[in-house]
């Protein structure tokens, strides 16, 4: 929202507004409403979807640029799951690369200017969290069936010692979803708001601007790297949360 000295809020990029209203009421947004939200979501499957397609077509034996890179996601988070579940991980492959590249392509498309970043919403990082908390317990449970509450008695912890530490390990289960969701929701809100602050300093500070103008560029390098660090990060919680389904402790 504006502020009153005619500047911009930094929080002003993280806005919902709707595209196309539906059912909303004057500025408020309707339940089924498409929002700029939902734009860059759809943006960012279009463009996984073309990068894939559009890199695994030929198939040559000796990869472009392009078939090298979608080979080099295949191989990278088939080596991720290799190394934190194991060979039973494999059958895992789709929704964790599905993840991963859904969450990399939306915090890339964020960098842009005048896009919006949908995994800077709390919203949409805990839709995410809870899919997975959900997945990996419905499948801990069908794997283990009531073995599975042995996940909540730490191996060789004495009997007197349940009553303690049997809640502890509830609640650390019961806030995976939230650890997941916060950690990239706040890393990417965090690191948009920074740059917007620091770019409303370029203006403002004429020719000295140049300091804060290198400072914009240095942060967004770091940002890039960011961006592919929290997806790296959501990808691999989620195997290592994979693999306490199949094999508990």
């Amino acid at each position: 929202m504006a502020e009153g000295g005619g500047g911009h809020s930094p929080l002003e990029q993280f806005e919902i507004k709707s595209i196309f209203p539906a059912g909303g009421h004057g500025d408020e947004i309707g339940v089924f409403a498409f929002t700029n939200s939902s734009l860059m979501m759809v943006a960012a499957l279009v463009l996984i979807s073309a990068f894939l397609i559009l890199g695994m077509r030929r198939g040559a034996l000796v990869p472009g640029r392009m078939q090298s890179l979608a080979e080099m996601s295949y191989e990278f988070i088939a080596g991720l799951i290799s190394d934190t579940v194991g060979a039973e991980g494999r059958r895992y492959f789709p929704i964790i690369f599905t993840l991963f590249m859904f969450i990399l392509f939306g915090n890339l498309l964020g960098m842009l200017p005048y896009s919006f970043t949908f995994t800077s919403h709390i919203i949409v990082t805990f839709a995410l969290a809870a899919l997975v908390f959900i997945g990996v317990t419905v499948l801990a449970i069908a794997k283990h069936g009531m073995h599975f509450f042995s996940f909540f008695v730490p191996p060789g912890a004495p009997i007197a010692m349940w009553p303690l530490l049997i809640p502890i390990e509830v609640i650390s289960y019961l806030s995976r979803p939230i650890s997941l969701s916060v950690r990239l929701f706040a890393n990417m809100l965090a690191g948009h708001t920074l740059l917007k602050v620091i770019a409303g300093f370029v203006g403002v500070l004429g020719v000295f601007g140049v300091l804060p103008f290198a400072v914009i560029v240095a942060l967004t390098g770091l940002e890039i790297l960011i961006a592919f660090l929290q997806a790296y990060v959501f990808a691999i919680l989620t195997c290592l949360y994979i693999n306490d389904a199949l094999h508990l402790h």
